[in-house]
């Protein structure tokens, strides 16, 4: 679970022979750097997930910081967090919504409507994303996030993400920034490695049209 379950060359080769248009920015980039978390442990990695949601980076791993200092060895169990109460998180700097949802998602761990890593890990794309997702501030988003970056799965394409779009608009020319169905509809050929594909799209947002 901690390494991609698809060769990078082979998703490189297979998305510059399907697709002209994103080739060159390929080759501007170069080689597929996206990576996969080492970290198993699938309640701090979705409490982690929580957290960062709509915070910059920095922000986000300060309050991260400060929440898992709360814990022994920084790594919290989910029957632990059921224990916080609300002042607890929000003094750690999270918002009322993120704090309810972690404690959603710590006691969803602890009852096992979460269904446990090794479980998810056998599961199709939509049957991780449905079962992430009854958890109280886990979306559609989040859960390609995880299927991207924790599961190492192929072909994901986080279609409501903004980068995404952005990137889209810039390989396939188009004069408006394309809505969620049409950067399925111009990316559908790039599977069987759309996840691959996502990872491009972020950089050109990232590097390319901030240059």
């Amino acid at each position: 679970m901690s390494r991609l379950r698809y060769n990078r060359k082979a998703a490189v080769d297979s998305l510059r022979g399907s697709c002209s248009a994103l080739s060159p920015f390929i080759d501007d980039c170069g080689p597929l750097k996206l990576t996969v978390a080492k970290d198993r442990d699938l309640f701090n990695a979705l409490a982690a997930a929580i957290v960062f949601q709509q915070l910059s980076g920095k922000a986000a791993s300060t309050i991260h910081g400060r929440f898992t200092r709360l814990f022994r060895d920084d790594a919290p169990e989910a029957s632990q967090v059921a224990k916080l109460s609300m002042e607890d998180l929000r003094g750690v700097g999270l918002s009322r919504n993120k704090a309810l949802a972690v404690l959603d998602l710590a006691e969803k761990s602890a009852d096992g409507t979460l269904l446990p890593m090794r479980r998810l890990a056998r599961l199709e794309d939509q049957q991780v994303i449905e079962n992430l997702c009854l958890v109280r501030g886990i979306g559609p988003w989040t859960a390609q996030m995880f299927l991207i970056f924790n599961l190492g799965r192929p072909d994901v394409m986080p279609a409501t993400d903004l980068g995404v779009q952005k990137g889209v608009q810039a390989v396939y020319k188009m004069p408006d920034l394309p809505g969620p169905d049409q950067v399925l509809d111009k990316t559908c050929h790039l599977a069987p490695y759309r996840s691959a594909a996502a990872w491009y799209f972020w950089w050109i947002s990232d590097v390319v049209l901030m240059t």
